[in-house]
């Protein structure tokens, strides 16, 4: 059974032009430098974010805690919001890997409250205290929100101000500056080094990228090889990679519109509420009527639709390539059918 897959953007499947290019793609021994086509993926990565380099890892939680390790000395304090993933899914990793603490505070909806971000950094030489290592942000926010630049020029002068780096998990930066009408060096730019994923919403199978000046990528490059992120012959993934950045990033805004198009779907029920603003490809919302969720999320599977149990009562769909007007219809249509039948 072919099923609509509304869990995640992470569930693309590479296109048909991905799998002929990862079957002829030109490779070598990626840890020697030896791979053209990592070579050339990292090269555009670069290029893209406005940065001098960039290096291919596995994921996204692997480039962002490169980052932090690659910043960071251990016993550092890093600055970030209690909801960004780095805190809550990417299980206590900085600790683990590199010996940071992490100092979290609340956002607003996602952005970095610029005062609260002052007040929070270490700026006395004490014996008692931490040093503050980084300033780390998140764009597009978890919660489907894009954070505007304005806030992020504001964190730039107080990092610039107390010499602090800024890394920006840029998971689905490229959703964010669809949003904004923005290249993502706009984004980029206020950051010190970028990570971003090729395997969210991009169709690529495999893959992020972690972007920043040649120092700190060639720092990164050992750090990777210390995590076991040495790939070898990784060309076969990353031109699926180059395939995401040439052309999947541009097609993004329909899989924002498909969002938009599913929250309208859902308002047509009087018990769903919507409960973020849709921004890029995500929607939320609540079901405010008595059923059993176990039960719902059940039948959507036997009739060919994934989702995710709800989250603290709250629901997110998430739209993609393979997602169309028509998967959602019919995804309304099946929904309709389930709580119909529950009256």
């Amino acid at each position: 059974m072919e099923f609509i897959d509304l869990r995640s953007d992470t569930v693309t499947k590479p296109t048909d032009e991905m799998r002929r290019a990862m079957a002829y793609a030109e490779v070598g021994d990626d840890v020697y430098g030896d791979d053209p086509t990592v070579n050339k993926l990292e090269k555009l990565a670069a290029e893209i974010l406005g940065k001098e380099a960039a290096l291919f890892v596995p994921s996204g939680t692997f480039a962002n805690q490169l980052a932090l390790f690659t910043h960071c000395n251990r016993g550092d304090e890093v600055i970030i919001g209690d909801d960004y993933h780095i805190v809550q899914h990417e299980a206590g990793a900085a600790g683990i890997i590199s010996g940071v603490q992490l100092r979290t505070i609340e956002t607003d909806r996602g952005a970095l409250i610029p005062e609260v971000v002052e007040k929070k950094i270490r700026k006395v030489d004490d014996i008692h205290y931490p040093k503050t290592g980084l300033i780390c942000l998140e764009n597009a926010h978890s919660n489907g929100r894009v954070i505007r630049l304005e806030n992020y020029e504001k964190i730039r002068n107080i990092a610039e101000k107390y010499k602090v780096p800024i890394h920006l998990d840029g998971a689905r930066i490229f959703n964010a500056a669809t949003f904004l009408k923005i290249q993502a060096s706009e984004i980029a730019k206020y950051a010190d080094s970028v990570s971003f994923c090729l395997s969210k919403g991009l169709c690529a199978p495999v893959g992020s990228l972690l972007v920043g000046n040649k120092e700190f990528i060639e720092k990164a490059r050992k750090k990777r090889k210390i995590m076991g992120g040495g790939l070898r012959q990784a060309g076969i993934l990353a031109a699926a990679g180059i395939i995401a950045l040439e052309k999947m990033i541009f097609r993004l805004e329909e899989d924002h519109e498909n969002a938009k198009y599913l929250a309208q779907k859902l308002l047509n029920f009087d018990f769903i509420e919507i409960v973020e603003d849709v921004e890029i490809n995500m929607v939320f919302f609540k079901i405010n009527k008595q059923f059993e969720e176990e039960d719902f999320v059940k039948y959507l599977f036997e009739n060919g639709i994934k989702i995710n149990p709800s989250d603290d009562g709250i629901f997110r769909f998430v739209t993609h390539y393979w997602i169309k007007k028509k998967d959602i219809d019919y995804v309304i249509e099946k929904m309709e059918k389930y709580f119909t039948a529950q009256q």
